[in-house]
């Protein structure tokens, strides 16, 4: 095995930033930490907070207060107006998806080089995107061997449906993802796969997490091995 470890470009999921996700993350980087280096970079899109009404403080009467960690951040929102993002949402367009490719190239330019790309949630819908665009020759700067998908989905934006028109992806893909996942349903990433040529998979009994048990981190490592 390579003394160097592969260095992997980590995209957070909607309402995270770089620093959460790494927190979040913790449990995965100790358990390969011999093999890869993790680089987190944050979205360019801040989530608008939620704001909630007398929510049974001593706020004064029809005063707002934030609710959530500050500086959510998002890829891309699946209602313009709002300003908001539901992957179940079916939307005619996006807003924010082409400032996003815009962020992964320069975080390319500045931290790479990287040998591969990996996301979780709405940033593994991203890293679904980015892929297709490496597979079509669409943006020369990306040059990923390989890519890992955490709770990946396909968007279901009509704008997006390019990404998945065309013969599956070439590039090698493990695809992660949990049998109690509340959020992304285990269906919606199993829609994902066919879209991903000799797409390797990962099922876990949780939820919406990136798993890292010592159970997991064989495959984790027979998939990674094959790049270093």
């Amino acid at each position: 095995m390579s003394a160097v470890p592969l260095r992997i470009l980590c995209i957070h999921g909607y309402r995270q930033n770089g620093n959460s996700f790494r927190e979040k993350t913790g449990a995965l980087r100790k358990l390969l930490k011999k093999q890869v280096e993790l680089v987190f970079i944050s979205a360019p899109h801040q989530v608008p907070a939620i704001q909630e009404e007398n929510c049974g403080t001593n706020q004064q009467p029809g005063k707002t207060i934030s609710v959530g960690d500050e500086d959510q951040r998002g890829w891309w929102f699946s209602d313009v107006h709002a300003q908001s993002f539901n992957a179940r949402q079916e939307c005619e367009s996006s807003l924010g998806l082409e400032e996003s490719i815009k962020a992964v190239k320069a975080a390319l330019k500045d931290l790479g080089p990287f040998s591969g790309i990996l996301g979780f949630s709405q940033g593994a819908a991203l890293v679904a995107m980015l892929c297709a665009m490496q597979e079509q020759k669409l943006e020369p700067d990306f040059n990923f061997h390989f890519a890992v998908l955490v709770a990946g989905f396909r968007s279901a934006c009509s704008e997006h449906q390019r990404f998945y028109e065309g013969p599956a992806m070439t590039i090698p893909s493990l695809h992660v993802f949990g049998q109690d996942d509340r959020v992304i349903p285990e269906e919606m990433s199993r829609d994902l796969l066919p879209a991903f040529d000799g797409a390797q998979v990962l099922l876990h009994p949780g939820g919406h997490f990136i798993p890292a048990a010592s159970s997991h981190r064989q495959t984790y490592q027979d998939f990674l091995k094959r790049f270093q």
